[in-house]
């Protein structure tokens, strides 16, 4: 029988770097592996609605560094720096709070995406968005897998919708696939992401897959 793997960890090590990447932290595994996933929940919930794809976080004995990826960096820098100030200062808060220690400093660094088509993670929260403002949900999945398809990197995606779609009485799913989506290659980039979309019927799960073509060792060096 096989098995669905997280397409993400199916390639660490490979083509993929941990999320998390912590120096000479050999102690206190528990404790830091907590607080980074407090931290990940805190940040995602604070900066809803600004496409957030990625939240990396580096640790070393002196510093804690968190790099978070989006493609709406103006709204979370805000005017003259004071947004990312702000959010700097609610994140030492909250670290205090869950009594997680952040070295001798804290550093928050904002990066933009440049192709937000081409990333899982906001393709999820765009159909989110769409879901959410009661849009017939397969005009939904054909607009973005069309928006998806337009960008020049992507080679193949798919999208899965589950739940009470439409406000039908029983629950179903949906696939909408273009393109390519070699799940078992591990030197194919693929991107996924998961996310909900909260509706006034319960909740619908949303998945995207994105191929972006093969990864070789002479590109990762």
């Amino acid at each position: 029988m096989s098995h669905n793997v997280h397409p993400y960890s199916h390639r660490l090590g490979i083509i993929r770097d941990w999320k998390s990447r912590w120096f000479g932290m050999n102690k206190q595994y528990r404790d830091y592996l907590k607080a980074d996933i407090l931290i990940r929940q805190y940040l995602e919930k604070r900066l809803k609605g600004m496409y957030i794809a990625a939240i990396e976080i580096e640790r070393s004995q002196k510093a804690f560094r968190v790099i978070i990826k989006t493609s709406r960096p103006g709204m979370i820098i805000g005017r003259s720096g004071e947004g990312a100030t702000k959010l700097r200062n609610d994140v030492v808060k909250k670290l205090a709070a869950i009594g997680a220690s952040h070295g001798e400093e804290l550093k928050i660094d904002i990066e933009e995406v440049r192709s937000p088509e081409s990333n899982a993670a906001i393709v999820v929260q765009m159909i989110s968005e769409g879901l959410e403002k009661r849009m017939p949900f397969r005009r939904v999945m054909k607009q973005t897998v069309e928006k998806v398809m337009a960008s020049r990197d992507v080679q193949g995606v798919k999208i899965y919708l589950g739940g009470r779609l439409g406000g039908a009485d029983m629950a179903r799913a949906e696939v909408l696939k273009k393109g390519r989506i070699p799940l078992q290659t591990f030197r194919a980039d693929i991107d996924y992401a998961i996310g909900r979309a909260t509706i006034p019927q319960g909740d619908l799960g949303i998945k995207v897959w994105i191929y972006k073509g093969d990864i070789f060792a002479s590109d990762i060096k």
